[in-house]
Order: structure tokens, then sequence, then C-alpha cells
């Protein structure tokens, strides 16, 4: 085996979940959310974040 062959294959729907993650990342950010529209938010962040296996 090469080192070439060691590189971890990054997908674009590992991209893609990076990118929504980092979206409603920056939209819980938000001052003039609702507490239920940050409660759903954590929800989805948690939910991706174990799908990513980053938790």
């Amino acid at each position: 085996m090469t080192e070439k062959d060691k590189t971890p294959v990054y997908t674009c729907t590992e991209y893609r979940m990076e990118m929504i993650l980092l979206a409603l990342e920056k939209r819980l950010a938000r001052p003039d959310l609702s507490k239920a529209e940050k409660q759903s938010i954590k929800a989805e962040i948690n939910r991706l974040k174990v799908q990513m296996d980053m938790e």
C-alpha cells in the first residue's frame, strides 16, 4: 500500500453535512430566535454531529 492509498476519502456528502452544520451554528448565534427555534436548531446540530461521528 502506498501513501496515496492511505489518504482518507472526503466525499461530497461529508462536505455538504459540514456546510449544513456551519449554517445551523451561524443561525443559532442570531439574537432574535425564540426559545423553541433555538432548541430545534440545537437538536438538529446534535443529530448531524452524531451522524458525522463528532460526538
